[in-house]
Formats: C-alpha cells, sequence, structure tokens
C-alpha cells in the first residue's frame, strides 16, 4: 500500500469528479478468444472447457488483460478495476480452478497496478486501480431447495472465507482501493464487507472502500431482493465507505430516482457506472446506448449535484468512458451533506427512531425462553407453525422481531440459523429488523450470518471482564449491527439505580472510543426485573428501571435505552388482563422517563385509559410501590381478570376493493376463486359482456403485459394470468349473442406447429403472452400444413403468421411456408420459433424466401415488443432498418463461416480415431434381441432433471440454484411447488403411462456405417449410415459414432421411451379453459420421458456387464458421468432424422404405441429414442457441417437422391442446394457447348 497514493486519491474525489474504467468483458469479447486462449501449460489437460472465464486471462492472457487497462486510462479514467469480478473460489468452482482464486487476484492486480504506473510514467497523471469483488454465484439469502426454506446453496463461512482469500490477493497485488460491487444480495455484501475489514486489521492496513449495488428495475426502488434504498444504505455504512453508489443493472436513466435518494441520504461521495442502456441483440455492443447518449444521460445527473464518481459498466467501451470523461470537464462535484444521526435499523426496510418516534415495540413471541407456544413448537421443529407466530407479531404492530433459541434441549447455533433463513424468505416478516437474542455468543454469530438487513444483537455485557466485551463488540460492528448492553459486569446483576447508569456509562465509552461505535447504534438495557413476587426487595424494580433509564439517557447522549416489559409481570403468568394493565402502568411512566423500546408481546398491549378502573389502581399500586400491601392486593383480585382476549380473524382485504380493481387483482396474482362471480357483478353493471372483456379484465391484463414485459412477472405467472382470463370470459361468451359482438383485440395472429412435427409447448406459451397482451390467437395445432396455415390467416384476415418447430425438418417447412407466402404475394409479417430455429438461421434461409418481414422469435418475453412495433407504422420503418441491418450482419457471419475450409471427407476418415477394441471395450450384452421395458411413474420421477423443465416455462437456470435465483427465485420456487403437485396427482391417479422398449443386437462398422445382425448373426438388418465430422479439429480426430463399433464383430444398443397420457389431460384442461395446467401436464410428460430415457440407460449398462454403483446419485447421472452413450438422431452426432426407421424397425417400436410422421417426428411428442453405444471411448460430439462430397456419399450409401440427402441434411450442408443446382446446370451446359 503507498500511503501518498491513497492521499492523492482522497484529494482528487474530493477536488472533482472522478472517472472509472466500463466493462471488462465487452472489451474482451473483441479479442475472439477461443478455448486454447483460455488455458497455459498449467491448464492444458484441465477436464472443463474453460472458454468464457474471463477472470482466468490474467493467467493465460495478462497482456490483453494489461492492454484494455491502458485503453481505460488512456481514454480518461482516474481509476481501472481488477479483472476479478468472479475471481472467488466459490465462482471459480464451476470451473474446476478453486485453488487459483488467490493467484488469480495478485496477479490481476498487480497487472492494473503495472498499467497505471505505465500510464502515470507516460501521463504525469494519478491513475488507481481499485480491487474488484463481484456478488459470486451463489446467494446467501434464497433457499437452495423449494421444500427446505432454511436451506442455503454455501454457507456465510464458506463465502467469507472466499472473499477473505480474494481480498488479500487484491491487497498484496497492489490495489488501491477495494471496491464492492454489484451487489444484488446485500447480505453477500456483508460478508464481503466483514472479510475486508478483518484484513485490514489482520495486515495493519486501511484502504479506501467502494460500495455499489445494483437496481434491475426502472420503476422500482428495491435490489433484487427487495430491500430499498435507504435500507441497503443503513445496512453498509458501518464499512464508512469513501464511496457509494450504483452500477449495472440498468441505464442511467433508469437510475436517477435512486441515485437521488442515495444521494440525498449518504454522507459520503456518490457515484454511477450504469450500463450502456438497455440490453439490445439488433445492436453491434448488445446495448441501446451510444457512447453520446450514455455521457449525456450521466451529465444531466452530474449537474444535477448528484456525483462524485462516474463511469460505466455493461457495453459501456473506451469510447464512452472518454465521452463521459469529456462530459464531466467543468461540472463540480457533489458537496458531502451532513446529517444528524438517528438510530436507525434495517430489515428490507429501515426503521428510523425520530425524536418524535412513539416507543418501539420489540415482539418477543419468537423467544423460547419467554413463550411456552414458540418453545413447544421449535422444539417439535414445527417451523411452519412458528413462522406464523412471528407473522402475528408484525401483523400486530411489532417494529422490530425478537428471536431467541436459547433452550437446552436443541441445537440453538441451527435453530437461529434455520429460522432466521425461513423467515427471510416471508414478505410480511422480512421487511422489519431482527433482534438477534441469545446469552451464547456462538448463537448470536450464528444469527448474524443469516440477516440481509441492520440487526440488533440483544446481547452483550460486562460480565466477564472488558477484554471479552471489546472482542464481542468490534465483531458485532463489522457484522453491521447495532447492539444491546444489558446492565451486568464482572461483579453481577444491576439491580439499583446507581449500578444500572455505572454500568451503561462505562460501556458506552468503551463501545465508542474502542469498538468504533456510533453512539445511535448502543441501546442499554438496565435490567426490567420482576415485582410483586412477594418478596419485598423487589418491591422498587420498576421504579429503579425508571429513574436509571432517565439518567442513562442524559449520560449517554445519542444511546437508546430497552427492556423486556414481560419480566415484569412474571409472578402473573397465565393473567394476560393483568399483565397488560402492569405493563400499560409501567410503560406509561417508563416512557416519560425516556425509554425508546420495550421486548413485549404487541398482542397483549393495551392503553392504561382502556383498563378497568379497579385494575388500573391495583396496578399503579404495585410498579410504583405505593403500598406496602399492594402485592396481596393484585393477587387477590387477580381472578376476576383471568378472561382469555380473542384472536380477531384475518379478513381477505382485498375483497372489500372495487369490482373492477378485484378483477385486476385476480388477474395479476392469478387467483380464479372469485373470477366468475366478480365477473357477473361487473356485467350488471355494464350490461355489455364485451365492454366487460374490453373494459376491467382487459385493463388487468394490459397491466399483467407491462409487469411481465419489464422483468416484475414470469411465465408461469402470466400464464395463471391467462388462465384467469380465459374463465372470465368463458363466463361472458354465453350472453354474447349480438351479431358482430366479437372482441377484436389489438391484431389477429395465426399460429401453428408446421407439417410432420408435434411439439408444441413453446407455440402454446408464445400465444398464452399474446392472448394477454389482447391479441386473438388462432392457434391451429400441430402437423399443420403450409395450405392450412395460410387458407386460415386468409379467413381471419391475420395481422400476423406464426410458425413453430422442434425438429430440423421443420426448418424446411418453414421455408416452403415463407416461399408460398411471396408466390401468393401476401404482406403479412411472418414470426418464426421453437428449439432448432434460430436468427442465423431465419435471417439465411428462411427470410430470402419472403421479401417482408421475417422475424426470429427467441423467446415469449420478447413476442410483444415485436408485434407492437410492426402495428406502428413509424416504429415499424426503424424496426425494418434495423432487422434489415442485423439480417445482413447474421448473413455475413454466415459466409464467413461457411468460407472456413472443411477437411476433404478422405481426409477426414483418414483422421478417423484408433480406438482399442477387445474383450473390456466390446462388453457382451446379458440378453439379445428386444426387450418392453416396465416402468412405473414412480420410480422415473427419482430421475427427473427439473433444469428442463424450467427450460420449458423459459426460466433459465440450473435446477436447483434456480430456486434461488436473484430474479426468478420466487417465482422458480412456486412453480416447481405446483409441478410437483401435478405429478404427484399423475402418480397417484396413475393419469399417464410409461412404455419403455429396448434390446441389444449383434453389430459392426464398415466405414462410417453401422450394420446390425439379427440376434443369431446370421442375416443383417439393416445399416444406420452414420456422417463424419469435417471440420479441422488440428489436433484432434475427425469422429462418426461409427468409430466406436468394432469392425470384426460389436454390439449396439436400441430403445425407445413414451409417455402416454398427456394428451388426454391436455385436452380437459383446454376444455376448462386452464393453459396453465395443459403446459404444466406436457412439460411433466417431457421430463418424465427423459427420465426414463435415463432409468433405462442405467438398466442398459447393468445388462452390458458395467451397472452403476450403488452410491450412484441422481446428480452424477445427469453429468453423464459413466461408461456408454445413447445418442438420439436429430442431435448433433447423428442429425438425420430419417434414421429413426431402422431404428423403429428394429424395436418393432409401432406395435408398442410409437408412431413416425412423414418428418420422423414421434408420437407422442413425450417421447426419447437412439441408440446405445459401449465403448469406454464413446462421447457425444458435433457434427456441425458437411461438405457436397459427403452429402453425395450419404445419398449412395442410403441408396438415396442427393435431393433426399439434402433434405435431411438441410441444417448442417455446408453449401446452398438451390446454387448448387445452378452450377451443375451451368457445368452441364459449357460441357455439352465444349462437345458441339
Amino acid at each position: 500500500m503507498d500511503a501518498s497514493r491513497i492521499s492523492s486519491f482522497k484529494e482528487l474525489l474530493a477536488q472533482r469528479i472522478l472517472i472509472i474504467d466500463g466493462a471488462m468483458g465487452t472489451m474482451l469479447q473483441r479479442y475472439d478468444l477461443e478455448e486454447e486462449d483460455f488455458r497455459n501449460d498449467s491448464l492444458k489437460e484441465h477436464q472443463i472447457d474453460l472458454k468464457g472465464n474471463n477472470d482466468l486471462l490474467v493467467l493465460t492472457k495478462p497482456e490483453v488483460v494489461k492492454e484494455v487497462h491502458l485503453q481505460y486510462f488512456e481514454a480518461g479514467a482516474d481509476i481501472v478495476e481488477t479483472n476479478t469480478f468472479g475471481a472467488t473460489s466459490i465462482a471459480q468452482s464451476e470451473y474446476g480452478l478453486s485453488h487459483l482464486a488467490y493467484e488469480m487476484n495478485f496477479t490481476a492486480a498487480k497487472i492494473a497496478r503495472e498499467a497505471a504506473e505505465e500510464c502515470s510514467e507516460n501521463s504525469g497523471r494519478s491513475c488507481f486501480v481499485a480491487g474488484a469483488i463481484g456478488p459470486t454465484n451463489i446467494t446467501l439469502s434464497a433457499s437452495a431447495d423449494v421444500d427446505d426454506a432454511s436451506s442455503r446453496a454455501s454457507t456465510w463461512d464458506e463465502v467469507y472465507a472466499a472473499y477473505v482469500e480474494q481480498v488479500k490477493g487484491l491487497i498484496d497485488g497492489g490495489s488501491d482501493i477495494i471496491l464492492i460491487e454489484t451487489i444484488f444480495d446485500v447480505l453477500n455484501s456483508k460478508a464481503a464487507i466483514k472479510a475486508t475489514l478483518d484484513v485490514f486489521e489482520e495486515l495493519e492496513i486501511e484502504l479506501p472502500i467502494i460500495i455499489s449495488v445494483t437496481f434491475i428495475q426502472e420503476g422500482g426502488d428495491r435490489t433484487v431482493f427487495g430491500q430499498s434504498v435507504e435500507a441497503f444504505w443503513e445496512t453498509i455504512r458501518h464499512a464508512k465507505p469513501i464511496c457509494v453508489g450504483l452500477n449495472c443493472g440498468l441505464g442511467a436513466s433508469g437510475l436517477r430516482g435512486k441515485l437521488q435518494t442515495l444521494s440525498r441520504i449518504a454522507d459520503t461521495n456518490i457515484h454511477i457506472y450504469p450500463n450502456a442502456g438497455l440490453p439490445n441483440p439488433l445492436s453491434p455492443s448488445g446495448f441501446d446506448e451510444t457512447p453520446e447518449i450514455t455521457a449525456a444521460h450521466i451529465q444531466h445527473l452530474a449537474k444535477d449535484g448528484l456525483l462524485n464518481l462516474v463511469g460505466g459498466c455493461c457495453g459501456t467501451t473506451p469510447t464512452h468512458i472518454k465521452a463521459i470523461a469529456q462530459a464531466m470537464k467543468g461540472i463540480a462535484p457533489r458537496e458531502i451533506p451532513t446529517h444528524e444521526r438517528l438510530p436507525s435499523y434495517a430489515g428490507l426496510d429501515t426503521f428510523v427512531v425520530r425524536k418524535d418516534s412513539n416507543m418501539v415495540m420489540i415482539g418477543e413471541r419468537t423467544n423460547v425462553t419467554g413463550s411456552a407456544l414458540f418453545r413447544r413448537l421449535i422444539t417439535s421443529n414445527d417451523l411452519e407453525a412458528a413462522v406464523e407466530v412471528a407473522t402475528d407479531q408484525i401483523k400486530n404492530g411489532a417494529n422490530i422481531l425478537d428471536v431467541n433459541m436459547d433452550e437446552g434441549l436443541i441445537d440453538s447455533e441451527l435453530m437461529m440459523t434455520k429460522f432466521l433463513n425461513i423467515i427471510a424468505t416471508e414478505p410480511d416478516i422480512c421487511c422489519v429488523p431482527v433482534m438477534i437474542d441469545s446469552s451464547k455468543w456462538s448463537v448470536i454469530e450464528a444469527g448474524l450470518k443469516c440477516v440481509q438487513g441492520k440487526p440488533i444483537v440483544n446481547s452483550i455485557s460486562l460480565k466477564e471482564g472488558e477484554k471479552e466485551f471489546l472482542r464481542q463488540a468490534k465483531e458485532i460492528r463489522r457484522y453491521g449491527a447495532a447492539v444491546v448492553v444489558m446492565g451486568f459486569d464482572e461483579e453481577g446483576q444491576a439491580d439499583t439505580i446507581e449500578r444500572k447508569v455505572s454500568i451503561a456509562k462505562r460501556a458506552h465509552q468503551l463501545l465508542i472510543d474502542e469498538a468504533g461505535f456510533d453512539p445511535t447504534d448502543i441501546i442499554h438495557d438496565p435490567n426490567i426485573l420482576a415485582i410483586a413476587t412477594g418478596m419485598e426487595e423487589h418491591n422498587e424494580y420498576a421504579i429503579n428501571f425508571i429513574e436509571a433509564t432517565s439518567s442513562i439517557r442524559e449520560q449517554c447522549p445519542g444511546a437508546m435505552v430497552s427492556g423486556g416489559v414481560s419480566n415484569l409481570s412474571f409472578s402473573f403468568r397465565g393473567n394476560d388482563q393483568v399483565r397488560a394493565a402492569i405493563h400499560a402502568v409501567f410503560l406509561k411512566h417508563a416512557i416519560d422517563a425516556g425509554l425508546s423500546m420495550a421486548i413485549i408481546n404487541p398482542a397483549h398491549l393495551t392503553i392504561l385509559e382502556n383498563v378497568d378502573p379497579e385494575l388500573q389502581q391495583l396496578a399503579i399500586d404495585v410498579v410504583l410501590n405505593k403500598r406496602d400491601d399492594a402485592t396481596d392486593r393484585l393477587v387477590a383480585s387477580a381472578n376476576k381478570y383471568s378472561g382469555k382476549q380473542e384472536k380477531k380473524e384475518e379478513t381477505q382485504q382485498w375483497r372489500t376493493l372495487p369490482v373492477e380493481e378485484r378483477l385486476s387483482y385476480s388477474l395479476v396474482n392469478g387467483i380464479s376463486e372469485f373470477v366468475e362471480a366478480d365477473a357477473a357483478e361487473v356485467l350488471a353493471i355494464l350490461q355489455e359482456p364485451l365492454q366487460v372483456i374490453e373494459g376491467p379484465l382487459m385493463a388487468g391484463m394490459a397491466v399483467v403485459g407491462e409487469l411481465f414485459g419489464s422483468g416484475q412477472m414470469f411465465l408461469p405467472q402470466v400464464v395463471k394470468s391467462a388462465r384467469v382470463m380465459k374463465r372470465a370470459v368463458a363466463y361472458l361468451e354465453p350472453f354474447m349473442q349480438k351479431e358482430g359482438d366479437v372482441h377484436k383485440g389489438r391484431g389477429q395472429v395465426v399460429m401453428a406447429t408446421v407439417k410432420g412435427d408435434v411439439h408444441d409447448i413453446g407455440k402454446n406459451i408464445v400465444g398464452i403472452v399474446l392472448q394477454c397482451n389482447d391479441y386473438v390467437v388462432h392457434d391451429l395445432g400441430v402437423m399443420v400444413s403450409c395450405e392450412e396455415i395460410l387458407a386460415k390467416a386468409d379467413e381471419v384476415g391475420a395481422d400476423f403468421i406464426g410458425l413453430s418447430g422442434l425438429i430440423t425438418p421443420s426448418l424446411d417447412e418453414m421455408m416452403r411456408v415463407a416461399a408460398e407466402m411471396q408466390r401468393r404475394d401476401m404482406k403479412t409479417p411472418l414470426l418464426i420459433g421453437g428449439a432448432t430455429t434460430s436468427r442465423q438461421h431465419t435471417a439465411v434461409r428462411i427470410s430470402p424466401k419472403y421479401q417482408h418481414e421475417v422475424v426470429h422469435v427467441k423467446d415469449a418475453s420478447l413476442v410483444s415488443g415485436i408485434l407492437s412495433n410492426l402495428l406502428d407504422d413509424v416504429r415499424r420503418i426503424e424496426f425494418n432498418a434495423k432487422l434489415e441491418k442485423e439480417e445482413a450482419r447474421l448473413t455475413a457471419l454466415h459466409q464467413k463461416k461457411m468460407s472456413n475450409p472443411l477437411l476433404s471427407l478422405d481426409k477426414a476418415k483418414a483422421r478417423a480415431p484408433s480406438l482399442v477394441f477387445d474383450d473390456s471395450t466390446m462388453p457382451t450384452p446379458d440378453k439379445l434381441g428386444l426387450v418392453v421395458e416396465e416402468i412405473s411413474l414412480e420410480e422415473a420421477s427419482t430421475y427427473i432433471d427439473w433444469t428442463f423443465f424450467f427450460t420449458a416455462w423459459q426460466i433459465k437456470g440450473k435446477y436447483p440454484a434456480i430456486l434461488e435465483d436473484v430474479e426468478k427465485g420466487e417465482v422458480a420456487r412456486e412453480l416447481f411447488e405446483d409441478g410437483q403437485e401435478m405429478l404427484d396427482n399423475i402418480i397417484a391417479d396413475k393419469l399417464m403411462q410409461i412404455k419403455a422398449i429396448r434390446g441389444f443386437w449383434p453389430a459392426y462398422s464398415d466405414g462410417d456405417d453401422i450394420h446390425v445382425q439379427s440376434t443369431t448373426g446370421d442375416s443383417k438388418l439393416g445399416t444406420f449410415v452414420m456422417l463424419r465430422q469435417q471440420r479441422d479439429h488440428s489436433k484432434s480426430s475427425n469422429y462418426s459414432l461409427s468409430d466406436f463399433i468394432c469392425p470384426d464383430g460389436d454390439h449396439i444398443g436400441a430403445f425407445a421411451v413414451s409417455v402416454h397420457g398427456a394428451e388426454e389431460m391436455c385436452k380437459q384442461f383446454e376444455a376448462e379453459k386452464d393453459d396453465y395446467s395443459s403446459i404444466m401436464a406436457k412439460a411433466i410428460a417431457d421430463r418424465l420421458a427423459e427420465a426414463s430415457a435415463e432409468l433405462l440407460h442405467s438398466r442398459a449398462r447393468k445388462s452390458w456387464g458395467f451397472g452403476d454403483s450403488n452410491d450412484t446419485d441422481l446428480q452424477t447421472l445427469l453429468k453423464e458421468d459413466y461408461r456408454s452413450i445413447r445418442p438420439a438422431f436429430g442431435y448433433p452426432a447423428c442429425p438425420d432424422h430419417s434414421e429413426k426407421r431402422l431404428l423403429f424397425d428394429l424395436l418393432e417400436a409401432e406395435n408398442h404405441g410409437f408412431i413416425l410422421t412423414d418428418s420422423f417426428a414421434t408420437y407422442p411428442a413425450a417421447s426419447v429414442s437412439g441408440i446405445y453405444l459401449a465403448h469406454p471411448e464413446a462421447h457425444y460430439f458435433a457434427i456441425n457441417r458437411v461438405d457436397e462430397t459427403q452429402v453425395m456419399d450419404i445419398a449412395r450409401r442410403k441408396g438415396t437422391s442427393r435431393r433426399d440427402a439434402e433434405y435431411w441434411l438441410a441444417s448442417i450442408i455446408d453449401y446452398d442446394p438451390l446454387l448448387f443446382d445452378v452450377q451443375r446446370t451451368l457445368r452441364l451446359t459449357f460441357s455439352l457447348l465444349f462437345c458441339f
């Protein structure tokens, strides 16, 4: 650390607006780095692909990273960030590189330091290095298991340790600043802050800290996990950052409101380094804003006096930074405001104790030492009911929630962790601050590791002396918590006024002078002790507390005073009315004396004036010790007041809203229970059913569309909303009798899965999203011919036509539809979607067939925006210009890709791998021929890979991590619960059935062919005609699946599984207007089919003699970490669907309920089929591209025409078949002319 450099940085920050760099990742993409660029000598044999691990480049391509730093310095940056955003052991574990974390951080800081020194030497200006600390790829605030809200993917200790290692590396490498950035989970950032402060103490240094949070919603002011701007600042301010601000998530204009709030409340420097606007796949940079636009937005913010430090994040480049630096010239930095500190705590919201605030109520019933009910629930592990206790405390008015787990029969540390983790996911609870209450330090620390906001620790004391007191206090401050100090010292509990005050004063000074606490983060508890116990010495306890409170508030300025009020009336436990009366009397006098907060059951609070006059006087006599016989008189009268307080029933408040608002609420929240009744009520008012649809119902769906478009709702929620809408419309339809009484919507859309294809989940989802956005959708279903699609478009006057397909032959059918639309001189925009489609294929193959708009729709979230642009005459021109530009770019990329020469087929064959074939590599199956397998739904369900269940709903992420995703976790958990519930019903009621067949046959290879023989080996049953890779892989082989079969004799397996019954379920759901359940059923059927294939493969391995070990779990299976493969026809290693014909013949599949369409799609749609290859070296690969020679070779070997071969291989051929026809005709013509 260079102290002069740090001093220079602070001076410059006070003088002008400083500039931090832009995106590292955006710049690295420009270098077109390949896999080998991410490897050095030590990583050459690393088993995991490393391309994309940008942090690793500091070790493998340091010159590239340094060059980017220098470009940013040259552009005007004062600070560059180290290339370490994901350089923690946790994030690097995905690449198997956790052991390199320290080295990566050290080296990254060293590279940035070298660039800074070089810049300073060349330019004469000060240049600084910020050690960048990202959020990691896990979250501490969200559940890792949908069935266990307390679970977490990683522990605090693991995250903290990773950050400690990172901070040490960054400091050792020469960082000037520690930058904790892109915070989406503030609990993660608290771990980073504590790690940083701890390392500072260990190394006896202190660097400036910059802290930066991310927001992803323009209209909202909350983080991904729901914390407000104010709560975020209160949570992290203990780090005393030299600068705090916002980065990533949005462009500068979308962050203005949040920035204004932070600038108003934070008494430190403020920064912003936003994205270059919003993502835009049609923009070359991937983002909306040019350098000039980004600079102008930031300039407006700076001129408004909001900023001290600026830069860029995703999509920004040195050109952006240069423009930003130029725009900051002449603008004065923001003046740092001074604020009076007030006691403040935070959950997702802040809770500030102002001078005129009422007494703060701390809910006490989530305390095992004070509530028999809560203790019983906790000891019986009924955490769901225990959470209800917490919810009731909040609903009854608690401002803070006290949680205590000090029970001898439970693991207090574990239970504190579990309970706090659970309530962190409860919206009604997590908004308020938490008080972590325990007499054991280990339990307190366990709690501190769970709370996202700023909690209060209850408590520490001087009981074990100053050294331990200060150790605990310093730890609490680094965790970012306030603290309660109990009235104990080395001599014991304080009971007199004098001891209560002296202990508080002593502790107060220690916390401020030696532990670094702000006085407003200190709460004194001078001990509320029980009165009316029958012991005379206890009679003054209430008065002593009240008088001590007054003195402590006077002599410990800024601090609060609290106490556990229930202790006072402990003698009358079980008699709520008497206890409430005692509390009311005590609180009146204690609050007047300065009591700031009290731990109390808010449900048992009562106003003193509402207490029965006789009971009130009895309570006054006891609390203020007015009479010697006060206790005896209250005890004698207590039975008169032993009635139980009744709890009021909770009502559904939203049902009291006006009916139009109730309809909107039902639609947005997917509640169908009341929608028909509410629709009827609105119909009675409006009289016309069409007005109900086009009025309140469409208004509600407009809200759904807006929320979905802004990312505040996700697809499963939208589908639920559509279900509610359909039920409302179905109710209204019988009343729509007038001719022409039809809702026309924003436009007419005809959709279909093209001829030969049976897959429709994606299409159905797009249709639902369009309906939610007020489009009339005509869904023609699956296997729809070109003629039917265009006839329907003519009939309804379609504004748009949408085509969907999953299998590769569907791409040709889409081209045929486009060509026919051109022949008919249609002008209707054509939308293309489906798993096998892509922007590039659409631009290169389909768009040239039709001169009007042909738009690839990647997923349902984009479709409404596309259609809106196309319906607006002005925006359509701009949209088409971007579309044409993007198509030209994609076509150029395709042509560049095609220009990369392939190996000749002969050379590719010559580079076939040389494999060993012997008894160990060619096992003999235990049985040859066909086997019909029994697979139960229960057994198949245990093999489900849920990741692709979420993918079907266009929620991208890996299970189970998706359940705690910062954006999608909540909806993913709800979706998962619904899926589990339907799966349980399917199993219980046998609503689906699994059909499974497999078999083994003798086989041998001949070149790229695999010949399959009868079980006796005396005849040939058929030949699988395989393809071979032709790309030049340099050092690796060029594979064909035939390579894994011995030419001298071997065995091959085949299989097919299907799930029946989904179609019937879906018909029923669709009849009930329940699209959500229909899509759910199809998605589960698909998962069951894939799971059955996995199970069947496991059985096949056992038949082959190398079955799975007993401890093989599902995760291992899903990683395919086993011997043998099961390639499916139509997939990358064998993309020719027509080979399914032989597969089905071998398996006699059509006798077992399987159907092949003309395009070789399998029916039912939930089907999987393929072959088994057992060689230990067998692996999956992609053919990618084949040339004309191989296509002709395939045609020859299959005994078919070149045109047929080209049809089935259309997605991978390396030439344009039509151009080939022209060229061949020309060659033939010139040959004939030459002959003549």
